[in-house]
């Protein structure tokens, strides 16, 4: 299906998830409930192929993700090819599961940038949070690696009602590790996190006061670039999808399916795989990523609100999470005729402030699929 009356634009910013695969088992990932009936079935010369493609259509910027990419036996093979086609490259990383040295492999195949998952400055929480005991030295190890192979280090912290109260030393743990930018990212709760939402979700004057520390520290304490991504679900009006859904963003996951964002198989629509369809087919004519471009799908108050252009009707993930109508307006909106069972979710959330998370792992994604 193509709509004729909208200009569609390339893809700019392209994500290859390489594998479901990771050490870690963090509780707020968002990867898919039942990715234990996922397989990882791309081989490097499918990528390859991908790249060339997205390429030829105008895409410059490159992230390697997963999972957990260093556990793919071909980065090393996949970055070199990334750089050949001239992509600008970023490897987002846990980094745990990769081989001693893997880093300057990496950077001798050309890669550019290193965004390294950072949940603490404390070994006790990160354990607690990955369940994963050699987390906390692979971590500080890899960032070792990444700063004297002189690459750029992006430091991302999910923020959770485990860590939220560490904002300042996380902050000055990150500087200590020689990041160039510290990413402080309220999760978004699709997948796992949302799962988990009565176990993770911060209250409202937590965040207030971890935003008043970054602000601190990003005017007056430190030349490190410090981001506070705000939260969803205790604001008025939704962040944009996407950039505009179809507009920008690309991503391959490990199935070969390509999506507009990382979480769209949350949807109930059918995704192309890159093994049927060249990715000019599913950029332009597929269905899947027709659907939300322009405004000719949005319900009201969407359709005739002036804000739209701007938050193009919000996260058709989460609208789905919440509402199980994909086309509903964002319930983080006030507008939404939602926006009170938001409100509602989120006070039945914070009940229990010691309610304990269920990790992200095999077992516990079996048990999910059992009970469907």
């Amino acid at each position: 299906m193509k709509n004729d009356f909208i200009k569609i634009k390339p893809p700019l910013w392209i994500l290859l998830e390489l594998t479901h695969k990771c050490p870690l088992e963090c509780n707020y990932c968002y990867n898919q409930l039942d990715f234990a009936l996922t397989k990882d079935v791309m081989k490097k010369e499918d990528w390859f192929r991908v790249m060339e493609e997205a390429r030829e259509m105008g895409a410059v910027q490159l992230g390697i993700s997963g999972g957990e990419p260093l556990l793919n036996k071909d980065i090393v093979q996949i970055i070199k090819k990334a750089n050949d086609l001239k992509f600008y490259t970023n490897l987002i990383t846990s980094g745990v599961g990769g081989e001693k040295g893997i880093i300057k492999k990496l950077k001798n195949a050309g890669l550019k940038t290193v965004q390294l998952g950072i949940q603490s400055h404390d070994k006790e929480t990160m354990t607690l949070i990955t369940n994963n005991k050699s987390a906390y030295d692979k971590k500080l190890e890899i960032a070792k690696e990444i700063k004297d192979e002189g690459l750029q280090l992006i430091i991302n912290t999910c923020i959770t009602r485990e860590n939220i109260h560490q904002i300042a030393d996380i902050i000055d743990f990150a500087e200590e590790l020689g990041a160039n930018y510290l990413e402080i990212a309220n999760i978004q709760y699709y997948g796992w996190a949302l799962k988990n939402v009565d176990s993770l979700l911060p209250t409202k004057e937590q965040i207030l006061q971890a935003k008043k520390t970054c602000d601190y520290y990003r005017e007056k304490k430190t030349n490190m670039k410090v981001f506070f991504v705000v939260p969803d679900y205790f604001e008025e009006r939704p962040k944009p999808c996407m950039n505009g859904w179809g507009t920008t963003f690309l991503t391959i996951n490990p199935d070969g399916n390509a999506l507009p964002c990382n979480t769209a198989n949350t949807l109930p629509l059918h995704f192309p795989n890159v093994k049927d369809f060249s990715i000019k087919e599913i950029w332009n004519d597929s269905e899947a990523f027709n659907f939300f471009r322009g405004d000719a799908w949005m319900p009201d108050p969407c359709r005739t609100c002036p804000e739209k252009e701007k938050d193009f009707g919000g996260c058709r993930c989460q609208a789905y999470a919440l509402t199980k109508n994909m086309k509903a307006t964002d319930p983080v909106c006030s507008k939404s005729p939602d926006h009170d069972n938001l409100q509602k979710l989120v006070k039945d959330s914070l009940k229990d402030m010691n309610k304990k998370p269920l990790y992200r792992n095999r077992k516990n994604s079996l048990i999910f699929i059992n009970k469907e």
